[in-house]
């Protein structure tokens, strides 16, 4: 990726994963980090569609289709089923996101791989209906490689969570309260600071394969 992209979002979160550890809800701020360190760019929204992007949105770009099937077959199962997703051990870590999605995590994934996936965001399109839009990955620091061919990161913050997705910001595990201060919602885990890769495998997005953000989502920003 040629540049870094940060954007702020007020209410929800940006959602990311713990190797192992749990994760995040509510309120924070995700940034979208190049796929290379000290590449660092200063944009505070996310940009307009770049041409530049149709290689990393490209499939078959840079022998990508491969391992974006993989993914796919192998998380096709959850592509409409949400319920199938909890039943793998996937749980809430944020509410809806604007043009992202609700974030459900999978504490028990360690490592890389692009048949497992931490996290699954989805798109609530109804009563008891939710569609699979994207995968991520998550990180405890920046990859000395990029997994995915022309892959850009974000990042999440160390973070207390909670079952209602909510989330609380916080460096020490060991002040997470046992319920959320306003939901009264039980704390399900914490996870420190991530890296997190979004890639919109199960829904098209014109801003990029690796994009936070994805404008096609919006008609379920209301959750």
């Amino acid at each position: 990726m040629r540049r870094k992209r940060i954007a702020t979002f007020g209410g929800l979160a940006a959602a990311a994963i713990a190797v192992g550890l749990p994760m995040l809800p509510a309120q924070a701020q995700v940034s979208q980090l190049p796929a290379h360190p000290g590449r660092v760019g200063t944009s505070y929204s996310d940009p307009a569609p770049d041409p530049a992007m149709a290689t990393s949105a490209n499939p078959l770009a840079a022998g990508l289709g491969a391992k974006i099937a993989a993914a796919r077959e192998a998380t096709a199962k959850y592509a409409t089923s949400l319920r199938a997703a909890k039943a793998d051990g996937y749980r809430i870590i944020t509410k809806m996101i604007p043009d992202m999605g609700f974030h459900f995590m999978n504490p028990k994934i360690a490592g890389f791989s692009i048949r497992k996936p931490q996290i699954l965001v989805y798109e609530h399109a109804g009563p008891n209906s939710w569609q699979l839009g994207a995968l991520e990955w998550v990180f405890t620091k920046m990859p000395k490689s990029p997994p995915l061919p022309d892959a850009t990161f974000g990042s999440f913050p160390a973070a207390c969570h909670f079952a209602d997705g909510t989330f609380i910001p916080d460096k020490n595990a060991n002040s997470c309260p046992a319920k959320a201060p306003r939901s009264g919602a039980k704390f399900t885990f914490w996870h420190p600071d991530l890296i997190t890769m979004h890639v919109w495998v199960w829904y098209p997005n014109p801003a990029g394969l690796f994009s936070g953000m994805n404008p096609l989502v919006a008609p379920f920003n209301s959750g």
